[in-house]
């Protein structure tokens, strides 16, 4: 029977663009067909997996994905199999494909056992990404090896800007706004620049609501008041002036622009430091 509007699932346990990309070039293949979107990224537990499952349970679909932690792959395949949804790794028939067709080997192939020499700047991405895993949210006290310091309130972008630029071999580390409390920077680095992110309480609340639905909390209604968003957003900016650091509004801005901005700063702070 066909179904004009059929739900599908991207997941990506890094930033997500590639299945994004890939997964809208596909749709437009598809005359008169309206695909019902929902997408994860940043996927590094099996209790998110977890999540999103209940989710396509409720409303089945197809989940396309890509996934770098096989271990996660094989925990996805695995509860999709118990729920009969069919989860189709994005780029593996592409590489199939040319790996049958002209007789070639992937790079984990080029030597038994072993991966294919690569370059310096792949190790350098790898090494960021670790590391801004590692010192998401504050989870770590290696801010002085960070060449940035995202700081700001939950739901400005942290997370993804600082993966974003970890693809770029910058490491980047991110640290959450609590209300009434000082941000512990003394491990900082003098070489480290620090940004501040800050969006309207309005967008927030909307983003804040939207990530309480689709984790299914109905609880946590400070989460969203307006007039704590509001001081959180003041409160933080004041942080910011106190320390002179500098801050970007990313109200209306894309991840990409996010970064962007953030890399802008990052040359004018390298270029000062180098002058000293």
């Amino acid at each position: 029977m066909l179904n004009n509007n059929p739900h599908i699932y991207l997941i990506s346990d890094s930033t997500g663009e590639t299945v994004s990309i890939v997964a809208r070039s596909v749709y437009a293949r598809f005359e008169n067909i309206n695909f019902n979107e929902s997408r994860w990224a940043l996927i590094r537990s099996n209790k998110q997996i977890d999540n999103i499952i209940k989710i396509v349970e409720e409303k089945p679909g197809m989940i396309l994905y890509t996934m770098i932690n096989k271990e996660l792959e094989k925990y996805l395949q695995k509860k999709c199999v118990e729920i009969n949804i069919n989860a189709h790794p994005i780029l593996d028939s592409t590489i199939i494909a040319l790996k049958e067709g002209f007789e070639l080997k992937t790079k984990n192939e080029q030597i038994p056992g072993k991966q294919h020499s690569l370059s310096d700047d792949y190790f350098e991405r790898i090494e960021a990404l670790q590391y801004a895993i590692a010192n998401d949210d504050g989870q770590s006290m290696e801010q002085n090896k960070a060449d940035i310091i995202l700081f700001g309130v939950s739901r400005t972008s942290k997370t993804p800007t600082s993966i974003y630029l970890a693809n770029k071999g910058i490491k980047v580390a991110n640290i959450p706004f609590v209300l009434n409390q000082e941000p512990n920077l003394s491990n900082v680095s003098k070489n480290s620049l620090v940004v501040g992110l800050f969006a309207s309480p309005e967008r927030l609340q909307q983003i804040r609501t939207s990530r309480l639905k689709s984790l299914k909390e109905k609880n946590k209604t400070e989460y969203i008041n307006i007039e704590l968003l509001e001081k959180e957003v003041i409160e933080a900016k004041k942080i910011c002036q106190k320390n002179k650091w500098v801050t970007i509004d990313v109200t209306k801005k894309s991840i990409e622009e996010i970064a962007a901005t953030v890399l802008e700063y990052y040359k004018i702070f390298h270029r000062k430091n180098n002058d000293k």
